[in-house]
């Protein structure tokens, strides 16, 4: 007689969601994404009540519309994303903040309370071009830690909302050094992270260990693996990111890494609520593709609990 298996631990302080780019969703318009309307019913259809807003434009930015839109499918808005370039320093300032009013209005409408910060890529993200150094300056450092303190500061004021920085391949917070010279240089009643397992793991990093170390400092997740060996090949040829995706270098859980059960446990033991929205890069792709994948990646966080 064999023994009956443990239960799976229910990871009650997660919320499981997804978003736009797990559809191929990076720019507002593009003709090889699916129309929002298709991406909201599948996204419902998979099994997910949580969404992330994506690129500002690509769902409906009037609050009314979006709200009835998002309602009928019985879905709720976690947060809005937004990009930045704040190592430039305060001449900056002015354009951000014109485009994080925008997103933060419309997060705020929704009745979400995070925005999550991606600062800007060094490369091109459409043409890969290398457009800035990969490596910031001391000064560059310090404006990039003051001025997301201030993002932080002026979000929480005028929308009372939190931000998360989403550490991210090809960008100046990328892997584990650089984290952690971010997370030691900013305030964390003003800054803390989205912290996005693939990314993390694309750069090297180890989430369960950042998550057990930085704990306090961990405010959102996003859910994403890597093929280690397209990863490998990206990390020995110098492929820039969008190319990588292209390749595949994100893909299905539990396919890759890191492990996701070991990451969803770690942050559990915070103690706190967090959301955890699945995000599968994979712009451009097939119209077709993206929604068996949502459901068996869903099944696949219930069976671990979540």
């Amino acid at each position: 007689m064999t023994a009956a298996a443990s239960p799976v631990p229910a990871l009650d302080r997660i919320r499981v969601g997804s978003a736009p780019d797990s559809w191929g969703v990076w720019f507002p318009d593009d003709s090889q994404q699916v129309p929002w309307q298709r991406f909201l019913d599948e996204v419902a259809e998979a099994g997910y009540e949580w969404i992330e807003l994506g690129p500002y434009g690509y769902l409906p930015t009037d609050p009314a519309r979006l709200t009835e839109e998002i309602t009928r499918r019985n879905l709720t808005v976690s947060a809005g994303t937004i990009f930045t370039s704040l190592h430039r320093g305060p001449e900056v300032w002015d354009a951000t903040w014109e485009h994080v009013s925008q997103v933060a209005e419309l997060t705020r409408a929704m009745n979400a309370k995070h925005l999550v910060v991606i600062p800007s890529f060094w490369r091109d993200d459409k043409t890969a071009e290398i457009i800035e150094p990969p490596e910031l300056t001391a000064e560059q450092w310090r404006h990039l830690s003051t001025g997301m303190e201030r993002l932080g500061r002026e979000v929480r004021e005028h929308f009372g909302l939190d931000i998360v920085v989403h550490p991210h391949a090809d960008t100046h917070i990328d892997g584990e050094e650089n984290v952690a010279r971010f997370l030691d240089a900013t305030d964390s009643d003003l800054v803390n992270l989205c912290l996005d397992t693939g990314h993390y793991a694309y750069c090297g990093g180890d989430s369960v260990k950042l998550i057990e170390t930085y704990g306090e400092r961990i405010g959102y997740l996003h859910l994403k693996q890597v093929d280690p060996e397209i990863l490998a090949d990206v990390v020995k040829n110098g492929v820039p990111f969008g190319p990588a995706v292209k390749r595949g270098v994100m893909c299905e859980p539990p396919k890759g890494v890191p492990e996701l059960e070991p990451v969803l446990a770690a942050a559990q033991k915070l103690d706190v609520d967090l959301f955890a929205i699945v995000e599968q890069d994979m712009y451009p792709c097939p119209p077709d593709q993206p929604f068996p994948i949502a459901e068996r990646t869903r099944r696949f966080l219930r069976s671990c609990g979540a």
